[in-house]
């Protein structure tokens, strides 16, 4: 009987937690996240990432503009958080107008907010949102080590021989 590939091949298996959801992000700086959702979708027309207190941390508008969207999303995310129906917390809305769509994702004190054309592929707009959101929260984690992985050598080589040929005895 053979060991199990765990005890066969330890140095190949990776640690248990290497699909965990923070290893699936890439950390991204504020703006590049920002710009992703604008560059990848032809739907998102502008974007903003901001604080609760409505500072913009990055945008793809001047000032002003970003500004404007930011205190008009946080305003938007408080109104529809006093009427909300449930006991969880608000997280993404959409308000809709036949002229476009504005979105808003919050994630802790960060949110995110972006202005659409009519009629846009909802999820698809919220799924770039959360996406950019979760790049901006990611931290750098140092690499995870391998378990079992094989000790370093001291430089002695080990002795190899050479197989002889079985002959056939019959």
């Amino acid at each position: 009987m053979r060991p199990a590939v765990g005890e066969e091949l330890p140095y190949e298996i990776a640690a248990s937690d290497v699909h965990a959801p923070e290893y699936a992000v890439s950390p991204m700086d504020p703006q590049q996240a920002v710009a992703d959702p604008t560059e990848i979708s032809s739907q998102t027309q502008a974007a903003v990432v901001f604080d609760e207190t409505g500072k913009v941390a990055a945008s793809t508008l001047d000032d002003s503009r970003a500004g404007a969207l930011a205190e008009g999303a946080g305003r938007l995310l408080g109104a529809a958080r006093e009427i909300k129906p449930g006991e969880g917390e608000l997280i993404q809305l959409e308000a809709a107008t036949q002229e476009g769509s504005v979105f808003l994702v919050a994630d802790g004190a960060t949110r995110i907010a972006a202005t659409t054309a009519p009629e846009p592929t909802v999820g698809l707009v919220f799924y770039d949102l959360k996406s950019a959101l979760r790049s901006i929260a990611a931290k750098p984690k140092p690499a995870a080590r391998k378990r079992g992985a094989p000790a370093k050598t001291t430089g002695t080589k080990k002795k190899t021989t050479t197989r002889r040929k079985k002959t056939d005895a019959s």
